[in-house]
């Protein structure tokens, strides 16, 4: 049995002035008419209205400001109502007193931007933002001031946090760009999921909760404030939802609205591990029993991840992607189907909130043991917000959390067959228009050269990275030896093991220690005859350790505070012993962070000696900070010859730690770049003096991937995981407002002995897209119309339609396959069925070819009927193409 739809009924839909997202406060250039925002039980109220709003995350410094205008835009198209982000106070205030809101940090420039595409504007102060941002956001120097204890009844973190907190509120003021002002700003946030964390310390963790909250509404932004994950939130603050899924949430107050501020839609990544994603049918199943039982606001934590440039990752050990399987992926471009399907569920949400926001509670139906219904009503006395109108309103979410079976419902007088872990949504209470588990957008395959990950198991959108190796001077590099240990004027001795960061103050991930000691003849003797060798024993130590004896690597240790027993080779006399402490993104999460520190705990001893340990940990030590290369700034396009660059020809031996340097042309057209660093080992990356972040080439295990994820059921990091035996991540973004056309100046500094010699570059873009929908699948959600005149929408006599888009700027150039009837297999290995329409390659490649973006009806009448009485799709396989003067170079 299918769902029930009856395409000639019309529907007693009230005026909805836009589909997919409904604006109160008219647009004009930068602005919006001034509004106030407040709340009730329900929801926001924005300028005397109740909301239901879909926020989409963007971090403005994970992007550059080039970026902005098209992420905002593709959030919008995608049926966004508000842009979310954190703010970041070591970007904004990265010595103290010295404040930065240029480039990537000009956050004033990106709420204009918001403000300026008609979308309301969510700030998260915090200044704790988590994120996986080195130090969760804090700059290094607040851990140096005397007596302060973070995120606690601590009097000089307090003034600290409220300086900052006062000046970002004051900055939007003086820019008029809060609500009442006419600017965007509808909601902020002050600290951040500190109920995780609010027990470790004590009755001072209450104080602290409570201060923050009073702190933070006294600044006199004059729009709420919330806290996630603060059960114990002041009335006056609105508790909010952090989670996979947030439907079960209920704020403490009967007051407050029901806000989820972090809806994980993906997951983040370390160095050497799988790569997390999450189905789409899951996601929308979340977000829809969310809205079905009393939510009002949901935000996409990321809607678009982006990069973490320089030394921004936190972690410790996060990769320098931040992709987030997001809707947008970490180039901006459409992440599909996600981005496709979620945007038809924002659709159908939007059709559904005159009655939401009517309703200030649902009726609640149970249609069997897992199934269930949610019905809001509302009548013209109480959705007077919208329009008068003469009968009531009804819209209603359909329910099945069975993990395994579908179930067929009786509703209001008509039967509904849902799949297992699904909403079906009613925006009349008797037609449906979206459910979460039926994808009819295009799905995607992501490749590089002849490699690909499915990410999905529907009909396909095939997606092909073309890649092309820098052939332009992969003969033509130089190279610069960076010296072992000690190599400043800057360096001094100390007695005793220091903390790293309280020595390098997080100016660079690296800190040598080096010591001296004497190995006599008895224990040359003793180890000769006992085949023993003796060990460097640390007690303890975070993220990286190489350790060097006599100028030789004698191994290398990566973890998070753990034991490290290394085996050295000693010589009579005396011996150098040189440690590299390498920090890879400081910790991000969990009280206390000021004191996790990073590079060494506990003691250091040389083991196995004739006459016992020697206790290295009371030893004098010289330490040095960082890389003379990075000091003298070779990375600087204006770097000269004089640094020391020499020629690298091929063929030479390599050297660990070692710079090197070439220049290469920009791809042509504007599709994103990335540079293909699956050959090198690690180290950090600039090009034109951008600092593009850290590489690292450690491969995920080889187990713990499914060729597909089965949506249903409850999603969690470690369910479905890609890239198993891969590299974690091989490529890396480059944007393109950082190139020049030609003679881009790339810069890498290489830890160990690889060369430079097989590093490519690549242009993301679709190349070949694919999608098959059935004639039973919905209507297209923006052919749900309004007649000004009867004030109702009408689904007339609307035929399911096939979608098929290119990238910005990309043409449909062919149609490789086309099928209208039963057609086989999937993309890139679709076949004709028995029933097939003769002029199905024809009517495709009408509708399609030379346009980015096209639309085809599936039914007989679009057709003819290959065959009576059988339900039939529509299969299709086209290819994309760059206009031919933006062709890239060839495919490697």
């Amino acid at each position: 049995m299918v769902e029930a739809m009856s395409r000639r009924k019309t529907l007693n839909f009230p005026l909805i002035l836009t589909v997919l997202t409904i604006h109160f406060v008219i647009v004009a250039g930068e602005y919006f008419k001034p509004f106030n925002v407040t709340y009730d039980n329900r929801a926001l109220i924005i300028g005397g209205k109740r909301r239901m709003l879909i926020s989409a995350g963007i971090h403005y410094p994970r992007a550059t400001p080039e970026m902005w205008p098209t992420l905002i835009a593709r959030s919008k198209e995608g049926g966004a109502d508000v842009i979310e982000t954190y703010t970041f106070w070591n970007g904004h205030e990265p010595t103290r007193g010295q404040y930065n809101f240029e480039g990537r940090y000009d956050i004033v420039k990106f709420a204009k931007l918001v403000g300026s595409h008609g979308l309301f504007l969510f700030i998260r102060i915090g200044p704790y933002a988590c994120a996986e941002w080195n130090f969760g956001g804090f700059p290094i120097w607040l851990r140096d001031i005397p007596g302060i204890e973070f995120r606690t009844d601590n009097a000089p973190f307090k003034e600290e946090m409220e300086r900052y907190v006062k000046k970002i509120v004051d900055l939007m003021i003086s820019e008029s760009l809060f609500s009442w002002q006419g600017g965007p700003i509808i909601l902020l946030q002050i600290e951040n999921e500190y109920g995780n964390v609010e027990s470790s310390f004590g009755p001072k963790g209450k104080l602290y909760m409570k201060w923050a909250a009073e702190m933070a509404v006294g600044l006199g932004a004059g729009v709420p404030w919330v806290m996630c994950r603060q059960t114990d939130a002041p009335e006056y603050i609105i508790d909010t939802c952090n989670a996979y899924y947030c439907d079960g949430f209920t704020p403490n107050s009967e007051k407050k609205p029901k806000i989820w501020t972090e809806n994980w839609n993906g997951w983040f990544a370390d160095w050497g591990e799988r790569l997390p994603y999450r189905p789409s049918e899951d996601i929308a199943f979340a977000i829809a029993r969310f809205f079905q039982r009393g939510g009002s606001l949901q935000n996409y934590y990321m809607y678009f991840g982006g990069t973490n440039f320089g030394r921004t990752a936190g972690g410790p050990t996060q990769i320098t992607s931040y992709d987030y399987d997001a809707p947008l992926d970490e180039y901006g471009l459409l992440r599909q189907p996600k981005w496709g399907h979620l945007k038809d569920l924002h659709a159908a949400i939007k059709l559904c909130e005159p009655a939401l926001v009517a309703a200030d509670s649902p009726q609640y139906i149970k249609l069997g043991p897992k199934q269930e219904a949610h019905v809001y009503r509302g009548t013209s006395n109480n959705i007077g917000q919208y329009m008068s109108l003469n009968e009531g309103i009804c819209a209603a979410f359909i329910a099945n959390i069975d993990e395994h079976e579908s179930a067929t419902v009786k509703f209001y007088g008509q039967e509904f067959t849902l799949p297992p872990w699904s909403v079906s949504i009613l925006p009349d209470c008797r037609n449906t228009a979206f459910n979460t588990a039926k994808v009819g957008a295009q799905t995607s395959i992501k490749t590089v050269g002849s490699d690909s990950v499915s990410v999905g198991n529907n009909s396909l959108f095939l997606q092909v990275i073309t890649k092309s190796k820098l052939e332009s001077f992969s003969q033509s590099w130089m190279t610069l030896k960076e010296p072992l240990g000690v190599w400043g004027d800057k360096n001094f001795t100390s007695k005793g093991i220091l903390e790293h960061l309280n020595v390098t103050k997080d100016q660079s991930d690296y800190l040598w220690y080096l010591t001296r000691i004497y190995i006599s003849d008895d224990d040359i003797s003793f180890w000769e005859e006992n085949d023993v060798s003796p060990t460097i024993d640390i007690d303890s130590m975070r993220d990286f350790v190489r350790i060097f004896v006599n100028g030789q690597l004698a191994g290398s240790v990566k973890g998070k505070w753990i034991k490290v027993v290394q085996p050295v080779k000693l010589v009579q006399g005396y011996n150098d012993i040189l440690l590299l402490s390498e920090t890879v993104g400081l910790q991000n999460y969990g009280a206390f962070l000021e004191k996790d520190g990073a590079g060494f705990k506990g003691q250091i001893k040389l083991t196995g000696c004739k006459s016992g340990d020697i206790n290295l940990t009371t030893s004098l030590w010289t330490y040095q900070v960082g890389l003379r290369g990075e000091f003298l700034e070779v990375y600087d396009v204006n770097s000269t010859e004089s640094a020391g660059w020499t020629e690298f020809p091929t063929g030479t031996t390599p050297s660990v730690f070692s710079w090197y340097k070439t220049k290469f042309d920009a791809p042509g057209g504007t599709d994103p770049v990335a540079l293909d660093f699956s050959s090198m080992g690690k180290g950090q990356a600039w090009v034109n003096g951008h600092h593009v972040g850290r590489y690292w080439t450690l491969v995920a295990p080889n187990n713990g991937c499914g060729r597909t994820c089965d949506y249903r059921g409850a999603y969690h990091s470690d369910k479905c995981r890609t890239n198993c035996g891969e590299i974690t991540q091989a490529w890396y973004h480059i944007p393109r407002s950082w190139l020049k056309t030609l003679n881009n100046v790339l810069v890498i500094f290489e830890e160990t002995d690889k060369t430079p010699f097989d590093i490519s570059i690549s242009t993301r873009s679709t190349e070949t897209i694919c999608a098959q929908v059935s004639e039973k699948h919905y209507p297209p959600l923006h052919k749900w119309s309004h007649s000004e005149f009867d004030r109702k929408l009408s689904l007339m006599d609307k035929t399911p339609e096939m979608h098929l888009q290119c990238d910005e700027g990309h043409t449909i150039s062919s149609i490789e396959f086309a099928s209208y009837g039963s057609p086989n297999g999937s993309c890139q290995k679709f076949s004709q069925g028995k029933c097939h329409a003769a002029n199905s390659l024809s009517v495709v490649s009408q509708a399609c070819i030379g346009r980015t973006s096209c639309s085809i009806g599936i039914s007989n009448g679009v057709f003819g009927d290959p065959c009576r009485h059988v339900v039939k799709s529509l299969a299709v396989q086209a290819k994309c193409s760059p206009p031919p003067d933006l062709s890239t170079s060839a495919s490697s």
